[in-house]
């Protein structure tokens, strides 16, 4: 009895697991691919919040160029005060110099990290749309195909 094809026995054990998915009823099949869809836009949810945590260290970096920035300027104009006092005094150098050199670099490395600071703002800026549009087109194709798989 054992070669009577009534599903029973060695030979539906040894069917291989392509011909099991066969046998699925078309509800059965929706259910996977739903489900794949699910995964797929978990993922997608996923990278969207490691790229907003990514941007807002790269907020925080900026913010911190930016008070670098602020404390050096601040730092310039007090020094550029304090030099008409001492640079009477050094090495022969008129205070009008004395100014112009110290003041002149802290205002350099001032406008410097106010430029980092800058550039780092538009770069975190920038990158958000890249998951967006990885999103919306992933939507766009799996509207194309439940189009395509809907009965006339």
């Amino acid at each position: 009895m054992t070669g009577n094809g009534s599903g029973h026995g060695p030979e539906s054990a040894a069917r291989p697991e392509s011909d099991r998915g066969a046998q699925r009823g078309p509800g059965e099949l929706m259910a996977d691919v739903l489900a794949g869809v699910s995964r797929l836009v978990q993922g997608e949810l996923a990278l969207a919040r490691a790229e907003a945590a990514e941007r807002l260290d790269a907020l925080r970096q900026s913010a911190v160029q930016a008070a670098l920035a602020v404390v050096l300027g601040i730092t310039a104009i007090n020094v550029l005060a304090g030099a008409a006092v001492a640079g009477v005094i050094a090495l022969g150098l008129s205070p009008i110099w004395a100014m112009l050199l110290v003041g002149g670099i802290l205002l350099l490395l001032a406008l410097g990290f106010a430029q980092h600071a800058a550039r780092l703002l538009s770069d975190a800026g920038s990158k958000p749309k890249l998951s967006v549009t990885s999103v919306r087109r992933d939507v766009e194709t799996l509207q194309t195909m439940v189009r395509r798989d809907e009965p006339q």
